[in-house]
């Protein structure tokens, strides 16, 4: 299939890469070309100057960036994704942004003749380069049953939760459990710190229990360490929560721990630390 990908980031690189050897005609836009660039050095592919190029033509256009305005500005406008794609095309977007926008762009795609899937992922970018992600889709029967063999390239399990939004909505759910296993595990660590244990040997015992989970077995190492220049960034975490607290404001859900545990990015942000990884909320309590 002809598709496009916009948007080469930690995700969309690796996401695009497994689109191509899949077999799929890939063209590539990325705000900084040198990326596109290289991405073209190591896969199969063409790179090009706007987001309507790339979509010219595809069959399907695939959008992974950063928030609802970078969304805005690769879809809309005379160089945007929409100015390009044909009718009876499809989009599929797997920015994690909030559910007005995909509302928003999902109208105005109808109105072209475009079909429309809001798509975030679950997995970070090791799911993303092993090509393992979970996703969750909002959007038309029809549409998610031409897609989802092509997002099979990228992904281990690819769900319809509803109509358009239903995807970001569903992503929402994610983060708020995301970040309340984040802070409770660093405020065990911290914890086990300063009462003298081993928290590496604790790590190991309560892995076996009840309190296991995947940031346990995947983070806790790195959290004990200290090391946290990788994965998903504390600023990007902080505006996933933000827009979930937003969405929690529309339709009247309480978020306590969520609120909290936003504010605790929100520190890390003002010390400087906003580009490391999400897990980095332990700093602020080995630091009390």
């Amino acid at each position: 299939m002809k598709v496009a990908f916009i948007g080469l980031g930690n995700m969309g690189y690796p996401m695009a890469g497994h689109l191509a050897s899949g077999g799929h005609d890939v063209a590539v836009y990325n705000r900084t070309t040198a990326k596109a660039e290289a991405w073209t050095g190591q896969h199969q592919g063409r790179a090009v100057a706007t987001p309507a190029e790339a979509a010219t033509g595809a069959e399907m256009v695939f959008i992974c960036v950063g928030n609802d305005d970078d969304l805005r500005s690769v879809v809309f406008g005379n160089d945007g994704a929409l100015a390009g794609m044909g009718e009876g095309s499809v989009m599929v977007d797997h920015t994690t942004a909030s559910a007005g926008v995909a509302r928003e762009i999902a109208e105005k795609a109808q109105a072209a003749g475009v079909g429309f899937l809001d798509a975030p992922v679950s997995g970070g970018q090791p799911g993303a380069e092993g090509g393992v992600l979970t996703v969750m889709v909002g959007g038309d029967d029809a549409d998610f049953e031409r897609a989802r063999p092509v997002i099979d390239c990228f992904a281990k399990a690819v769900t319809l939760m509803g109509p358009v939004g239903a995807g970001q909505l569903t992503k929402m759910c994610n983060q708020i459990c995301c970040v309340g296993i984040i802070e409770g595990l660093s405020e065990a660590l911290a914890f086990g710190m300063k009462a003298g244990l081993d928290v590496t040997r604790v790590v190991d015992v309560i892995s076996k229990g009840a309190a296991q989970s995947w940031q346990m077995d995947n983070r806790a190492g790195t959290m004990i360490q200290g090391e946290f220049d990788f994965g998903f960034a504390a600023d990007w975490m902080r505006k996933d929560l933000r827009i979930c607290l937003d969405e929690a404001g529309r339709n009247g859900s309480l978020l306590p721990v969520t609120a909290t545990i936003e504010q605790q990015y929100g520190r890390l942000h003002e010390r400087g630390e906003g580009r490391l990884d999400n897990t980095a909320l332990i700093r602020l309590l080995k630091d009390a």
